[in-house]
């Protein structure tokens, strides 16, 4: 009788662990595979606006969910609860998502995740100000753009990172540049587009940085007039691929792939040949990527598969004439980037910017050396008020220590403090951060000369100048 029990128990055990089983494996077939876009009804017109606002951020627009192999199948709506929501992206297990939503008409725009396992979602952000384009970092945090004031007159959209509780709260972008579309690459660093919006807006470029904020530097130029208009989605052959338009103007444009190892210098357009705009890339293997196209203005973005070797449109995978499509992504799982290590020391107040030459530029190459070879001072000029002028070594190298988390631009002085250089792009640095240059405006892939600056034999350079420091009692250190 007991052995009979027994049985029974087990077999009862058995059961349920198979139920178990086979209700998970349903769960996750419900969704992996499976392509997430965001759509929007409203008409896309070309805009006369050249600032960074991210054109995927329409009023009313909706995240859906299509099955590829079940053509008759209705989409799933995965922001039925929301008024506008847009920038999906999925995590590196293909179990959750990260978006950008409005609860409401009015609401900022904050940050939520959705489990796709169960279809709930929670609030990661909760602010007063938009937070947008969010992305999985490899350390279990998320990074995204958020807007912040950077004096009393203007706003920009800053990188801040954040747990997925929306606790731990930092901002690791500090120059007055909107960053937006921010990705992860394998080697563990962001990639986004920025615009300088001070003291002038101008074209926009990507930019690649730590997740700590240290080494922001230029990785791609966009073209001069025109527009980025998606976040870069790498390729598992070491390409990066995304949309722009020779038009800041122009609603679409064309896909792009750069080399990871020359991103500078390797711009290839895979479009060339096609005509119409194409809106949203995202790559679906080696050799396809997803793409929303349309052939004429008359027409919707629709989703499309695009073979990257024969540079053509393939099958066209969901087209409604009610709805452009503007992003896509597939739900799979993805290897998880590398995890980088932080030289951040929040105990610190400085960063130390070392220059090897002022009098070497990326125009050193033409004929005309009276602008580029007479440079004897360095100015650093802060968001309203220079922070001081230093003289520089005989081999044209200075060494500052500068106080941390404190947007500067560096411009070029003869002996009478006549420009030579104008200033250069917004700098900043993390505290205890430690940084490097070959010269001023020089070509970014520019290696330095095997040499030791004059200046690395002396102490750094305070900057602010130390009496202003001592008046406004700040503490380097």
């Amino acid at each position: 009788m007991l052995l009979t029990k027994s049985n029974t128990i087990i077999k009862n055990f058995l059961i349920a662990a198979c139920f178990a089983m086979l209700f998970n494996a349903c769960k996750e077939q419900a969704t992996d595979g499976m392509i997430v876009m965001t759509q929007v009804a409203t008409n896309l017109v070309n805009s006369n606006d050249s600032s960074v606002k991210d054109i995927l951020y329409h009023s009313k627009s909706r995240i859906v969910a299509l099955n590829p192999n079940k053509s008759g199948e209705s989409l799933m709506v995965l922001s039925k609860d929301f008024f506008s929501a847009c920038a999906p992206n999925i995590s590196y297990d293909g179990k959750q998502m990260l978006f950008a939503a409005q609860k409401n008409q009015n609401d900022p725009w904050q940050i939520w995740e959705l489990n796709f396992d169960n279809l709930k979602y929670k609030q990661v952000t909760d602010s007063p100000q938009n937070a947008i384009d969010p992305t999985y970092l490899p350390d279990g945090t998320i990074a995204f753009s958020k807007t912040v004031s950077f004096n009393k007159l203007n706003t920009s959209l800053a990188l801040f990172t954040c747990n997925l509780d929306g606790t731990n709260l930092k901002q690791i972008g500090f120059n007055p540049n909107a960053h937006v579309a921010s990705s992860v690459l394998m080697d563990g660093r962001i990639v986004a587009i920025s615009q300088q919006m001070f003291p002038y807006q101008s074209d926009k470029n990507f930019m690649i940085l730590r997740p700590d904020g240290t080494k922001e530097e230029l990785f791609y130029q966009g073209l001069k007039g025109g527009n980025l208009q998606t976040r870069a989605c790498e390729t598992s052959d070491g390409k990066l691929v995304f949309i722009e338009s020779d038009n800041r103007n122009q609603v679409g444009g064309n896909v792009i792939s750069i080399n990871y190892n020359r991103p500078l210098h390797s711009r290839l357009n895979l479009t060339s040949n096609i005509n119409g705009d194409f809106y949203a890339v995202s790559a679906l293997n080696a050799n396809k990527l997803l793409v929303s196209y349309r052939a004429s203005k008359s027409e919707r973005f629709a989703l499309f598969e695009f073979n990257i070797e024969d540079k053509t449109l393939e099958q066209v995978i969901y087209k409604d004439n009610d709805f452009d499509v503007l992003e896509v992504v597939y739900i799979q799982k993805h290897e998880r980037p590398r995890k980088l290590p932080s030289e951040v020391n929040l105990d610190s107040k400085t960063g130390l910017l070392l220059c090897q030459d002022i009098n070497f530029t990326a125009a050193q190459t033409t004929t005309d050396s009276t602008s580029t070879l007479n440079a004897t001072k360095i100015e650093v000029l802060g968001i309203d008020k220079s922070l001081g002028i230093v003289s520089v070594e005989k081999d044209g190298s200075f060494y500052l220590k500068i106080i941390a988390d404190t947007p500067f631009r560096i411009q070029t002085l003869d002996q009478n403090n006549r420009v030579v250089k104008g200033p250069g792009s917004w700098l900043y640095l993390r505290p205890s951060e430690r940084r490097g240059c070959v010269g001023c405006h020089e070509d970014p892939e520019q290696v330095p000369e095997n040499r030791q600056p004059l200046s690395a034999n002396n102490n750094p350079v305070l900057i602010p100048v130390l009496a202003e420091v001592l008046n406004n009692k700040v503490s380097l250190k």
